[in-house]
Protein backbone atom coordinates (compact mmCIF):
# COMPACT_ATOMS: atom_id res chain seq x y z
CA UNK A 1 0.00 0.00 0.00
CA UNK A 2 1.42 3.36 -1.05
CA UNK A 3 0.88 6.19 1.40
CA UNK A 4 -0.07 9.66 0.15
CA UNK A 5 2.75 11.46 1.96
CA UNK A 6 2.20 14.76 0.17
CA UNK A 7 -1.50 14.71 1.01
CA UNK A 8 -0.79 14.02 4.68
CA UNK A 9 1.78 16.81 4.88
CA UNK A 10 -0.67 19.18 3.17
CA UNK A 11 -3.42 18.28 5.65
CA UNK A 12 -1.10 18.81 8.62
CA UNK A 13 0.08 22.14 7.19
CA UNK A 14 -3.48 23.41 6.76
CA UNK A 15 -4.63 22.24 10.19
CA UNK A 16 -1.60 23.55 12.02
CA UNK A 17 -1.79 26.83 10.10
CA UNK A 18 -5.31 27.37 11.37
CA UNK A 19 -4.21 26.62 14.92
CA UNK A 20 -1.26 29.00 14.55
CA UNK A 21 -3.57 31.73 13.25
CA UNK A 22 -5.72 31.28 16.31
CA UNK A 23 -2.76 31.37 18.72
CA UNK A 24 -1.21 34.41 17.04
CA UNK A 25 -4.25 36.62 16.61
CA UNK A 26 -7.13 34.88 18.37
CA UNK A 27 -8.94 34.28 15.07
CA UNK A 28 -11.65 31.69 15.65
CA UNK A 29 -12.60 31.58 11.93
CA UNK A 30 -8.97 30.75 11.11
CA UNK A 31 -9.01 27.92 13.63
CA UNK A 32 -12.35 26.58 12.39
CA UNK A 33 -11.36 26.75 8.71
CA UNK A 34 -7.97 25.18 9.39
CA UNK A 35 -9.47 22.31 11.34
CA UNK A 36 -12.32 21.70 8.87
CA UNK A 37 -10.13 21.83 5.76
CA UNK A 38 -7.29 19.95 7.48
CA UNK A 39 -9.66 17.17 8.52
CA UNK A 40 -11.18 16.90 5.03
CA UNK A 41 -7.73 16.80 3.48
CA UNK A 42 -6.58 14.19 6.00
CA UNK A 43 -9.56 11.95 5.21
CA UNK A 44 -8.89 12.49 1.51
CA UNK A 45 -5.22 11.53 1.91
CA UNK A 46 -6.30 8.38 3.75
CA UNK A 47 -8.68 7.51 0.90
CA UNK A 48 -5.97 8.08 -1.72
CA UNK A 49 -3.60 5.94 0.33
CA UNK A 50 -6.07 3.08 0.29
CA UNK A 51 -7.00 3.45 -3.38
CA UNK A 52 -5.60 6.05 -5.79
CA UNK A 53 -8.95 6.19 -7.60
CA UNK A 54 -10.53 7.84 -4.53
CA UNK A 55 -9.03 11.27 -5.21
CA UNK A 56 -12.33 13.21 -5.43
CA UNK A 57 -12.45 14.54 -1.85
CA UNK A 58 -8.82 15.68 -1.95
CA UNK A 59 -9.25 17.23 -5.39
CA UNK A 60 -12.39 19.15 -4.45
CA UNK A 61 -11.07 20.34 -1.10
CA UNK A 62 -7.72 21.51 -2.46
CA UNK A 63 -9.43 23.27 -5.38
CA UNK A 64 -11.85 25.04 -3.05
CA UNK A 65 -9.09 26.05 -0.63
CA UNK A 66 -6.90 27.23 -3.51
CA UNK A 67 -9.75 29.35 -4.86
CA UNK A 68 -10.57 30.89 -1.50
CA UNK A 69 -6.97 31.68 -0.63
CA UNK A 70 -6.24 32.88 -4.16
CA UNK A 71 -9.13 35.33 -3.88
CA UNK A 72 -7.88 36.44 -0.47
CA UNK A 73 -4.35 36.89 -1.84
CA UNK A 74 -5.72 38.91 -4.77
CA UNK A 75 -7.56 41.24 -2.39
CA UNK A 76 -4.85 41.67 0.25
CA UNK A 77 -1.63 41.09 -1.69
CA UNK A 78 -0.14 39.36 1.36
CA UNK A 79 2.11 36.40 0.69
CA UNK A 80 1.63 34.96 4.20
CA UNK A 81 -0.56 33.05 4.63
CA UNK A 82 -2.91 33.54 1.67
CA UNK A 83 -0.39 33.55 -1.18
CA UNK A 84 1.62 30.62 0.12
CA UNK A 85 -1.44 28.49 0.84
CA UNK A 86 -2.99 29.39 -2.53
CA UNK A 87 0.19 28.24 -4.30
CA UNK A 88 0.42 24.99 -2.38
CA UNK A 89 -3.29 24.32 -2.88
CA UNK A 90 -3.03 24.91 -6.62
CA UNK A 91 -0.06 22.54 -6.79
CA UNK A 92 -2.02 19.87 -4.91
CA UNK A 93 -5.04 20.44 -7.15
CA UNK A 94 -2.83 19.84 -10.18
CA UNK A 95 -1.44 16.70 -8.54
CA UNK A 96 -4.87 15.25 -7.82
CA UNK A 97 -6.08 16.39 -11.24
CA UNK A 98 -3.25 14.41 -12.80
CA UNK A 99 -4.58 11.35 -10.99
CA UNK A 100 -7.95 11.97 -12.66
CA UNK A 101 -6.79 12.68 -16.19
CA UNK A 102 -3.58 10.65 -16.49
CA UNK A 103 -4.03 7.40 -14.61
CA UNK A 104 -0.80 5.43 -14.65
CA UNK A 105 1.13 2.94 -12.59
CA UNK A 106 2.72 5.84 -10.73
CA UNK A 107 -0.56 6.81 -9.06
CA UNK A 108 -2.11 3.37 -8.61
CA UNK A 109 -1.99 1.69 -5.26
CA UNK A 110 -3.14 -1.68 -4.12
CA UNK A 111 -6.32 -1.67 -2.11
CA UNK A 112 -6.24 -3.21 1.34
CA UNK A 113 -7.67 -6.69 1.46
CA UNK A 114 -9.62 -7.61 4.56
Amino acid sequence: MAVDHYGIMYAVLVGSGGAYGYMKSGSVPSLAAGLIFGTLLGVGAFQVSRNAENYQLSLGTSALLGSLMGYRFYNTGKIMPAGLLAGISIAMTLRYGAMAFFPSKEFKTESIKN
